[in-house]
């Protein structure tokens, strides 16, 4: 995929004050041809409003994103469309808590994208055995580990075939152990093919993972580097942020 953000602008009314809260100011993002594009950076700076806007979920105040040479849509019915080709997974599972895990994968493939209720079972039955989730499929989410319960969500959004996946901070709530999980799924992903752009505060895995590396700060974005270059980057915003990731 190619990504292209130019002039990008991001402002929410303050319900407090009545002003307004500028999250990007005028960012400009130029991807490589990669497969898998990384999101760091300090807490507040822009990564998850940037990640919801590539997802076709906001609307920008300003500017344009395009990928592989097609411009975003801005309008209620282009957006709709988009996200039928794109999936999301978001740091709170947001699984269905009365269905099983089976259920949360088949309600999208038969309620949004169509699909027989057979051929949505055929669908999912190989993914579940590859994510060593078969034998959960009879749970509910309250009945899952936490790790389980975000490889459930992956593959929610996996299974509908999407164009690229779009991966905002999913371990942020998960113990090491459970993190390990996910981020071994999220690395079988790339092995597959998968396209996606991920919001991660796990740095080695960003490393692992990634094709560029964006930093986003402070509504910008100071650097974007292939890893062996990103980690070795003397920009002293970036410089600061790894600093400091890495004494926590």
């Amino acid at each position: 995929m190619n990504l292209a953000i130019h002039g990008l602008v991001q402002r929410f009314a303050d319900p407090r004050s009545g002003t307004q809260a500028t999250v990007l100011d005028r960012l400009d993002l130029v991807t490589g041809d990669i497969q898998a594009l990384v999101l760091v950076g300090p807490s507040g700076g822009g990564k998850s409003t940037l990640l919801r806007i590539l997802a076709g979920l906001d609307v920008p105040t300003a500017g344009t994103v395009a990928f592989d040479g097609e411009p975003l849509p801005r309008d209620e019915k282009g957006l709709i469309g988009y996200r039928r080709t794109v999936g999301t997974v978001f740091q709170a599972y947001n699984l269905f808590p009365h269905l099983t895990a089976m259920q949360n994968l088949l309600l999208p493939l038969v309620h949004v994208h169509g699909l027989a209720e057979a051929e949505a079972r055929e669908r999912v039955r190989e993914p579940l055995e590859r994510f060593g989730l078969a034998s959960h499929a009879h749970k509910r989410p309250a009945e899952l580990s936490g790790g389980q319960k975000q490889r459930v969500a992956i593959l929610r959004a996996l299974v509908v075939r999407p164009r690229r996946l779009f991966l905002d901070e999913p371990t942020s709530a998960l113990d090491p152990e459970m993190t390990g999980e996910v981020l071994d799924m999220i690395g079988e992903l790339k092995a597959t093919g998968t396209q996606f752009v991920l919001v991660t505060h796990e740095m080695g895995f960003a490393r692992r993972v990634a094709d560029e590396v964006a930093f986003i700060a402070d509504g910008g974005c100071p650097a974007l580097a292939t890893p062996a270059e990103f980690f070795s980057c003397h920009e002293p915003r970036v410089v600061s942020f790894l600093e400091r990731v890495q004494r926590e």
